[in-house]
């Protein structure tokens, strides 16, 4: 199956505003459609911001990640209650390793989403992963069970890999699958 340029690019962008999940896994993203879907009109101000934003992704595609800021920052400006500008800002600020800055804009993307819709499932993502890497467990799994109810399929997979019980029947059936291999089990 070929993928059509706008796939691939949808790809790549993919890959650099979310290194750290597996390769074909996709965060899915907002467009106008969705706004309209759950009732909120798209304003000049969003269709501004949504330039803007298309920009920065082409900075740091670039590898210019100041760059990238400033125009995500200039996208929260011109439309402060939309909560893409600010899950795009959060992964140029985590790039640049301002993790403070990128939650704080995560929290901002799930609260100005109400907890729903694209924009929430991507910022749950993010602040699971960041958590995550900062070593708090606990507050991850609960953002990835968020995220996973709102149709993320990578939340999902961190969901089971994070749950102990799972872990652990995981752990045994790999060292009885090894005992078999190696003759030891006769049953």
């Amino acid at each position: 199956m070929k993928m059509s340029s706008h796939q691939k690019d949808k790809a790549i962008l993919n890959a650099i505003f979310n290194p750290l999940l597996p390769a074909g896994a996709e965060v899915p993203d907002d467009d106008e459609e969705e706004q309209m879907q759950d009732g909120g009109a798209v304003s000049e101000a969003d269709r501004q911001a949504k330039v803007l934003e298309l920009e920065g992704v082409k900075s740091a595609e670039a590898g210019n990640i100041d760059g990238a800021l400033d125009f995500f920052s200039k996208a929260v400006a011109t439309a402060p209650n939309n909560p893409s500008c600010y899950n795009n800002r959060a992964q140029a600020l985590r790039l640049k390793g301002d993790v403070a800055g990128a939650l704080e804009d995560l929290n901002s993307a799930i609260n100005l989403s109400h907890g729903q819709g694209k924009s929430a499932c991507q910022a749950y993502t993010q602040r699971a992963l960041i958590h995550r890497l900062e070593g708090h467990d606990d507050e991850a799994l609960e953002d990835f069970k968020k995220a996973a109810n709102l149709g993320s399929e990578f939340s999902k997979a961190q969901v089971v890999r994070m749950n102990p019980y799972a872990a652990m029947c995981n752990q045994m059936l790999s060292e009885v699958i090894g005992k078999i291999r190696a003759g030891e089990c006769t049953d």
